[in-house]
């Protein structure tokens, strides 16, 4: 093995390790899982690609975004190290390579988004090769104290358990003293092998400027032309995205939109354009920008509020990433401040919502004691977002009532590649048998037939493994075509728990505190925007770096320019009445539709009024009636205030 500093020069040519990166590398191949906190740009990747080149086997990186895990591997193929990924976009024959690739020992990296794990194909696959690592980017995500919580990071420390990855490396530039406890708590990272560099970046200007939504275009074009260079203007919401950048190039400047509402290829297109000088300036939701590896970076704009002081820091170390100074332009003001609420109040599920979550399980246990579960038509009929329900069972599978069992397609199709007869021929005796039985108890439509699984079961006997496994063969030896479908969760059930009384409560208080936390949250970015002191040292203990000077001379707090926000327009509440009959109209509504079990609660008729997307509007097509979003520039909690009583009589009515 060659020592990490001539490994450094050999594979990547660089001369010397940034801070953090050698102490990283060598604690990984000493055998110590670690857990390295570096500023955005400061080379966390190359931790994990260097390592990886000295281990003996596959290492396997988990990555929340394509974007990162495009751009990663780029750079990999650029200095010819065997990586590739597997994802959802990629073609059939695509995927039969990276799989054959990985059996073989080829590749030395494979990139995978956490998701990945509940494909039970994939488990059967990644089951069967040796790993020496697991990395986990943007690893801030496991921790329920983090400002970007993923509830299937959870499970991450269980597939490390279960697939026996004896090393972990967790990687993140945003964590709070709590975060960082939580993650390394979570892998049994010891404190000695967490490492941490400064989080300070003396290159960033950082301003908060004051701003009267009237005067926001103006100001964004004098922000703009402070530094005529690639810029990135963050905004909220999609449509936001695609009026500024209009705005802009009505205003003569080469600017494009990008947000999560466009398609891949344009989003890949708007990527590539910046990332090769072609667009100036990218007007952005927050779907941009990770794995958006641009040095040259030398403007950041906030036209909204950011979510937290963690998105506006990870925001903003996009930029001036080669060291060169760059400036960080918040245009504040609290016009916004309602929209970055109602995102946090629209996740918390109602009361009815939780406990029809568990009644569903209580009748719905099958005789070997498991629950399954489609999430989409539960997260329908329960009236609770996709992502909500997720964090519920997660919760649900910490406090020991559920547990996860499998995950398994409930469509398996396919289609012949090969004659259904040579295929058989290549086989002999009970494996034959198998897959005759197998051919014969799918249902062929024209080309493409659809296994049934459970009559395959019931007369043939084995387990579903088996039939996954075959079908997976025959893919790989591409004398099929396979396609899958309709995820179902498989949970064990601990039923003793599921009947305790208190769960319910339990579960509506962990929701109820969490919305708290999200919104004090966003009550200490308003409190940080308008800081006395000064914004760089404020920043860096926000995340516990003690190491920044007390004034750093480059901040708009530095240059005697503290910041007061407010809002730039008065506010018309609709009068009572008028509150009244829209809410009727909405009760009536949701009465009358027989596919829905809800009435109208005080979240309920918040969220209509806030326009705050929930499941059930889709059932009684809510954008027709009247009043819906009639109050989206209210603050939610002023809203249930006035809804409260209206609410009340109704339901005693």
């Amino acid at each position: 093995m060659m020592d990490t500093q001539g490994a450094l020069q050999h594979y990547f040519g660089f001369d010397q390790f940034r801070p953090g990166q050698q102490q990283t590398v060598d604690q990984l191949l000493q055998g110590h899982s670690s857990l390295a906190i570096f500023p955005t740009g400061s080379g966390k990747s190359l931790c994990y690609q260097l390592s990886a080149l000295q281990l003996p086997h596959l290492t396997l990186v988990v990555s929340p975004l394509l974007a990162l895990m495009k751009d990663q591997l780029e750079f990999l193929h650029s200095k010819g190290i065997p990586a590739a990924r597997i994802d959802s976009g990629m073609t059939f024959e695509e995927n039969r390579q990276v799989m054959a690739d990985a059996r073989s020992g080829k590749l030395k990296i494979l990139m995978v988004s956490v998701e990945r794990f509940k494909n039970e194909r994939f488990r059967q696959f990644i089951a069967g090769i040796p790993l020496s690592m697991l990395v986990v980017d943007e690893a801030h995500c496991i921790s329920e104290w983090g400002h970007n919580f993923r509830p299937d990071y959870l499970k991450l420390p269980v597939y490390c358990e279960t697939l026996n990855i004896p090393l972990v490396l967790l990687l993140t530039a945003t964590a709070t003293e709590q975060v960082k406890a939580d993650m390394a708590a979570k892998f049994a990272i010891q404190p000695e092998h967490i490492v941490q560099t400064g989080f300070y970046r003396p290159n960033l200007d950082l301003s908060v400027w004051a701003v009267a939504e009237q005067q926001r275009n103006g100001r964004l074009l004098e922000a703009l032309q402070q530094a005529p260079a690639a810029a990135v203007v963050y905004v909220t919401l999609q449509q936001t995205a695609e009026k500024v950048a209009e705005f802009l190039q009505q205003s003569g400047l080469n600017a494009a939109a990008y947000h999560a509402g466009f398609k891949d290829e344009q989003r890949q297109q708007v990527q590539d354009d910046f990332m090769a000088g072609r667009v100036q300036v990218v007007v952005a939701t927050i779907a941009f920008g990770m794995g958006v590896d641009k040095s040259d970076i030398r403007c950041v704009v906030h036209y909204d509020l950011p979510k937290s002081v963690e998105n506006y820091s990870q925001e903003i170390g996009r930029a001036g990433r080669d060291g060169a100074p760059s400036n960080c332009i918040a245009l504040g003001n609290l016009d916004g401040i309602n929209t970055v609420e109602n995102f946090v109040y629209g996740d918390t599920p109602e009361p009815e919502g939780i406990r029809y979550v568990l009644q569903d399980i209580a009748d719905n246990i099958n005789p070997e004691g498991n629950w399954e579960v489609q999430l989409l038509a539960l997260s329908n009929s329960s009236n609770i977002r996709q992502l909500t329900l997720k964090t519920l069972l997660v919760q649900l599978e910490l406090l020991e009532v559920i547990q996860a069992k499998s995950v398994y397609f409930a469509e398996f199709k396919y289609k012949f590649l090969q004659d259904k007869q040579q295929i058989l021929n290549r086989f002999e005796g009970e494996r034959r048998a198998f897959l005759q039985a197998l051919f014969a108890h799918t249902q062929f439509k024209r080309v493409w037939g659809e296994l049934d699984m459970q009559t395959l079961l019931q007369s043939y006997g084995g387990d579903r493994d088996r039939a996954v496994k075959a079908l997976e063969y025959l893919s790989e030896q591409q004398l099929i075509e396979l396609q899958s479908r309709g995820v179902t969760e498989v949970f064990g059930v601990n039923q003793q728990a599921l009947l305790q009384p208190q769960l319910a409560d339990e579960l509506q208080h962990y929701f109820a505190e969490k919305e708290q936390k999200e919104i004090a949250r966003i009550a200490a970015l308003v409190g940080f925007f308008e800081e006395t002191r000064c914004l760089s040292h404020q920043l860096a203990e926000y995340f516990a770096d003690h190491q920044a000077p007390t004034q750093c001379g480059h901040c708009s707090v530095c240059r005697g320019e503290p910041a007061k926000l407010s809002r730039s327009r008065q506010v018309n509440w609709p009068g009572e009445a008028q509150l009244a009959e829209w809410l009727q109209a909405l009760a009536d509504k949701l009465a009358a539709n027989s596919q829905t079990n809800q009435a109208l609660s005080v979240p309920l008729a918040c969220r209509f009024l806030a326009g705050i997307s929930v499941p059930v509007w889709t059932k009684i097509k809510v954008r027709q009636l009247p009043g819906y979003a009639s109050c989206e520039d209210m603050r939610y909690a002023e809203i249930a205030e006035r809804v409260q009583g209206i609410v009340a009589e109704m339901q005693m009515g």
